[in-house]
C-alpha cells in the first residue's frame, strides 16, 4: 500500500489539508491545538494514481504529557508506514525551532519529503516563505489548505513521486458487498480504543485512562480470512447536559455520523458499571437508523463469570435491551484479549443476516401461514386484509406488505408478523423492517 503521511507542528493546518485533498470532512478541524491525535487514512486518486493519505497529530518534542507522548507514537508509526512524507509548516507563525527538529526526524527516514508552507492565500504572499529556506529545502510549496491555493501543483508533483502500482488500493467491483464497516460506540472510557487495537493486533489508536482521549472517528482497514473490515473507533458519547466544550460536541457529532456509515455497531459497555441510561440512548440511535448491533460487555475479566453479580448483569442487559432482541450479547476483556476472538465470527454471522435476501414466493408462503395462525384483527368494524408481500431491500432486510388499511395495522400485530418473519427466515441476529402499503398507490382499502 503506497501512502503519504502529513506531518507538522500542532495547528499548522494538516487536517484542513487532509480534508481538502481527500474531498471529505473526515478530520476534525478547530483552532485549538492538538485536535488530531490518532492517524486518519483516506484513499486519494490524483492523475490516475491511487494512494492513501495519512493525517497525523501535531508533533511536539518537548511535551511529556501522557496523551502527547502517545500522539508522538502514532506519528512515528505513520512515518514508518508511509512511502512519501508531506511536511506542513505555518507561514503566519514563520519558521519555528520545532520545524527544524521535525525535519531532522523526517530526514532520518531517507524517504521523499515534500515541504509545504500553509496559510498563504495568493501569489502576493509567497514572500513569507523565504525564512524556511534556512532548513536547506530545495523546493517549497506555498499553499492555502483553506482556499486551495497551490494545492494542484503540490499534488501533481507528489503523485509523480509515487511509483505506479497494480492498484493495490483499488476497490474490487464487489467491494461494497464484501467489506464490513464496524463502528465501536459507547460512553467515554469503556475501552473502545483498546478493543480496536486488540482486534487489529497493533496499537493503531491511542489508549489512555483519560476520558475523551479519542476525539475523532478513526477508520482502520484490514482483512482476515478473505473478509475485509473497516473498524471505526469513535469518541465517547455522553449526555448532552454533560457536554460543554465545542470540541467535545463536534467529536460526538462525528461519532454519531459514524453510525450512519457503518453496517454493524458494537455497543460497548463496562461490566463494572452495568447498563446506564446513556447506553440505552445510544441503542435508540442505532435502532432509529436500523443498524445491526452487537452488545459488548467489556472488562468481563474483573467479574467472576459464575457469580450472582455476573448472571444478574447479563439478565439486566437482556431486560433493558428487550427492544433489541436480535442483538447478540458478548462478554470479553479488551485489555487481556480474553474471548475477543469470538467477536469477528459473530460480526460475520450478523452481517450475513443483515444482507439476507428472500424470494417473493417464500415471503408470501410465510405470510399466508402467519395469517392462518393469527387472523388479522378488525379495523373500524372491517377486517384487515393482506394481499401479498415482497422484500424491498437489504441492510436491514426490509419487507413491504400490501394491505387494505396500511395505516391501521396495530403495533402488536406488526410485532407478531415481524417475529414470524424472523423465525421463518433465520433472521435472529439482525433488525428487520416491515412497511405496510396500499395495494394501489394512494389506496386505503380494497
Amino acid at each position: 500500500m503506497k501512502s503519504v503521511a502529513i506531518v507538522g507542528r500542532p495547528n499548522v493546518g494538516k487536517s484542513t489539508l487532509f480534508n481538502r485533498i481527500s474531498r471529505a470532512r473526515d478530520a476534525l478541524v478547530d483552532d485549538f491545538p492538538g485536535v488530531t491525535r490518532d492517524r486518519k487514512h483516506a484513499q486519494v486518486t490524483w492523475n490516475e494514481k491511487t494512494f492513501a493519505f495519512i493525517d497525523t497529530g501535531g508533533y511536539v518534542s518537548g511535551d511529556t504529557s501522557l496523551l502527547e507522548g502517545k500522539a508522538r507514537e502514532q506519528i512515528l508509526l505513520a512515518l514508518d508506514e508511509a512511502e512519501v512524507l508531506l511536511f506542513v509548516a505555518d507561514a503566519k507563525t514563520g519558521l519555528h525551532p520545532e520545524d527544524t527538529l521535525i525535519l531532522d526526524l523526517l530526514r532520518r527516514t531517507s524517504k521523499p519529503i515534500f515541504f509545504a508552507v500553509n496559510k498563504i492565500d495568493g501569489p502576493e504572499q509567497t514572500r513569507h516563505i523565504s525564512d524556511f529556506y534556512e532548513l536547506g529545502i530545495e523546493r517549497i510549496y506555498p499553499i492555502s489548505a483553506s482556499h486551495g491555493f497551490g494545492i494542484g501543483e503540490l499534488m501533481n508533483d507528489l503523485a509523480a513521486a509515487i511509483p505506479s502500482l497494480s492498484q493495490d488500493l483499488s476497490l474490487d467491483d464487489d467491494h461494497e458487498n464484501r467489506e464490513i464497516r464496524l463502528a465501536i460506540v459507547g460512553r467515554p472510557n469503556v475501552g473502545k480504543s483498546t478493543l480496536v487495537n486488540q482486534l487489529l493486533g497493533t496499537n493503531r489508536v491511542i489508549v489512555s485512562p483519560i476520558p475523551g482521549t479519542t476525539r475523532d472517528a478513526v477508520d482502520s482497514a484490514f482483512e482476515q480470512n478473505g473478509q475485509r473490515y473497516t473498524i471505526i473507533d469513535t469518541a465517547g458519547i455522553r449526555r448532552k447536559g454533560k457536554t460543554r466544550e465545542k470540541l467535545e460536541k463536534l467529536s460526538i457529532i462525528k461519532a454519531l455520523k459514524s453510525v450512519d456509515r457503518c453496517h454493524i455497531a458494537i455497543l460497548l459497555m463496562d461490566a463494572l458499571e452495568g447498563v446506564t441510561d446513556q447506553d440505552l440512548h445510544i441503542a435508540g440511535y442505532l435502532q432509529d437508523r436500523s443498524r445491526a448491533c452487537i452488545i459488548g460487555i467489556n472488562k468481563w475479566d474483573l467479574l467472576n463469570p459464575s457469580s450472582r453479580e455476573a448472571r444478574g448483569l447479563i439478565q439486566n442487559v437482556k431486560d433493558r435491551f428487550r427492544f433489541f432482541p436480535f442483538a447478540p450479547i458478548l462478554t470479553f476483556s479488551a485489555a487481556t484479549g480474553k474471548k475477543v476472538g469470538k467477536i469477528l465470527p459473530t460480526v460475520r454471522e450478523v452481517f450475513q443476516q443483515y444482507n439476507e435476501r428472500v424470494s417473493t414466493g417464500v415471503v408470501n408462503r410465510v405470510l399466508e401461514k402467519a395469517l392462518q395462525q393469527h387472523e388479522p384483527p378488525m379495523v373500524s368494524g372491517r377486517r384487515l386484509k393482506f394481499f401479498y408481500a415482497t422484500q424491498a431491500s437489504i441492510r436491514p432486510p426490509t419487507f413491504v406488505l400490501f394491505c387494505n388499511y396500511p395505516h391501521m395495522v396495530h403495533f402488536s400485530y406488526e410485532r407478531f408478523l415481524t417475529n414470524q418473519f424472523r423465525e421463518a427466515f433465520g433472521l435472529d441476529k439482525t433488525p428487520i423492517r416491515l412497511l405496510f402499503r396500499g395495494r394501489q398507490r394512494g389506496a386505503t382499502e380494497e
